[in-house]
C-alpha cells in the first residue's frame, strides 16, 4: 500500500530517469564545454554540439508523455465532474482550464465540485487548487 499523498509529497521523481540518465547527459555536456574551452578544435566543437543535440530527446522523452497523461487526466476528470456534480453545473465544466482539471485530479469526490467550482470563481491556478484540497485522492498512476 502506498503513502498517502498531500501536497508535500506528491510531486514524483523517477531515480533513474531525473537523476541517472538526466544527471549523466548533463555531466557529459559540462565535459563537452569544459573540452572545447581547453582544445579548441573542430572535433571538440563538434562534441558540444553533439551533446546539445542528445539532449533534446532527452527532455521529449519526458515532456511527450505527459502531454499525453495530461489529456488523459483531463478527459477523466470531466467525466468524474459530470458524475458527481448537479446537471445544472455540466456547461461550467467545459470553462476549467487543462491545468485546473489537473490539479483536481487529487481532490476526494465529496469535495471536487465545490473546488471546481471556487477555481472558475476566483480563477484558482494549479497550486491554489491543491493547497485547498482537505482530502487527497491518491494518484499512483502518474508518468
Amino acid at each position: 500500500m502506498s503513502k498517502t499523498q498531500s501536497l508535500s509529497n506528491h510531486a514524483r521523481f523517477d531515480p533513474l530517469y531525473h537523476f541517472f540518465i538526466f544527471g549523466f547527459y548533463v555531466a557529459n555536456l559540462v565535459y563537452a564545454v569544459i573540452h572545447l574551452h581547453r582544445q579548441q578544435t573542430i572535433s571538440a566543437a563538434w562534441y558540444l554540439v553533439l551533446s546539445l543535440a542528445v539532449i533534446v530527446p532527452i527532455f521529449r522523452l519526458r515532456t511527450y508523455p505527459l502531454k499525453v497523461q495530461d489529456r488523459v487526466i483531463r478527459l477523466e476528470e470531466r467525466l468524474r465532474l459530470q458524475a458527481l456534480a448537479p446537471q445544472a453545473w455540466h456547461a461550467q465544466i467545459y470553462r476549467l482550464s487543462e491545468s485546473q482539471l489537473i490539479a483536481l485530479r487529487f481532490a476526494a469526490d465529496d469535495e471536487v465540485v465545490e473546488l471546481a467550482k471556487q477555481a472558475l470563481e476566483h480563477n484558482l491556478n494549479r497550486k491554489q487548487i491543491k493547497e485547498r484540497i482537505r482530502n487527497w485522492r491518491t494518484d499512483d498512476w502518474r508518468v
